[in-house]
């Protein structure tokens, strides 16, 4: 069993040699450390959540201005045409003397006034819009920022798990190397655990007994550490190559100097219940006996 987060071993709850059910908590790390990133991180999606509201109420207010800007354009534009054809018909009094020259020129001043007024309503009004544009994607960025921190919470929850570590499986605490208070790393061994629900014997037998071995067979088990157990149990597959294939240095045969050795292959034997195998630990040496059909 190795820890998936670094720290300080804050307690232990468990002894060497225990039986332990699968799901209980067996270490504890001290989790301030994780508590706190944990914290930043629901502080930093505050922050996110507020950024989104800041630039939402923007767009509100800009929409807003558009709509004021395209009032005052159409204002500003009925200004411009009236204007425009003051000029017109004060330009044609002009020349048979029906006006002033001092009205011509207001006439003609009104006019520059009310054009350049439409310029910059106009162009308040394509700013406006620009302004919108430029908010609606400052809210789709706070919004992607809002799923980057609530990323950023739940990495922060699945390292506080971390911190408290189960046992995988129901066995017994073998290889305890850890204690109150040590400094551990990710990926560091604490412990093992030994599966005592699924013991099984694994024979090997000699390639030339494969013949009458079948899957199914009845085997008695004889235990050198219980020799006076009634132990039965049954073939329950065969390896698929011989022990010499899955060793280190498998054997090369192809090299022209061979001699004749008998292979063995393992064979997996599955144990019934019986009481002694509350006793009986992995790695123990034993006996089997086959019963196979003449």
């Amino acid at each position: 069993v190795v820890s998936r987060v670094g720290g300080y071993i804050d307690s232990i709850y468990f002894e060497e040699n225990q039986h332990v059910d699968a799901g209980k908590i067996l270490v504890k790390l001290d989790d301030r450390d994780y508590k706190i990133k944990l914290a930043q991180a629901q502080a930093g999606r505050q922050s996110a959540l507020a950024n989104v509201n800041v630039s939402e109420s923007v767009v509100s207010s800009t929409a807003a201005n558009i709509a004021t800007a395209k009032a005052n354009v159409v204002a500003a534009q009925a200004k411009s045409e009236k204007a425009n054809k003051d000029f017109a018909r004060y330009k044609n009094l002009i020349k048979d003397g029906s006006i002033t020259q001092q009205q011509f020129d207001q006439a003609n001043a009104d006019k520059e006034t009310a054009n350049a007024q439409l310029q910059a309503m106009q162009a308040q009004y394509v700013a406006a819009k620009k302004q919108v544009n430029t908010s609606q994607s400052q809210v789709s960025a706070a919004s992607t920022n809002i799923s980057s921190k609530t990323a950023d919470i739940d990495f922060a929850k699945l390292q506080l798990s971390y911190t408290k570590i189960d046992a995988p499986a129901t066995g017994i605490i073998s290889n305890k190397n850890i204690q109150v208070g040590q400094l551990i790393q990710p990926g560091q061994s604490l412990f093992a655990i030994v599966n005592d629900n699924s013991l099984y014997v694994k024979a090997n037998f000699k390639e030339t007994q494969l013949e009458k071995l079948k899957e199914g067979q009845l085997v008695d088990v004889e235990i050198d550490a219980f020799p006076n157990a009634d132990l039965k149990g049954y073939i329950y597959n065969f390896s698929p190559a011989t022990g010499a294939k899955f060793s280190l240095l498998p054997p090369d045969n192809a090299t022209g100097n061979f001699v004749k050795v008998i292979q063995r292959v393992p064979v997996k034997i599955k144990l019934d219940k019986n009481k002694i195998l509350d006793k009986v630990r992995p790695g123990m040496s034993v006996k089997v006996s086959v019963h196979v059909s003449e």
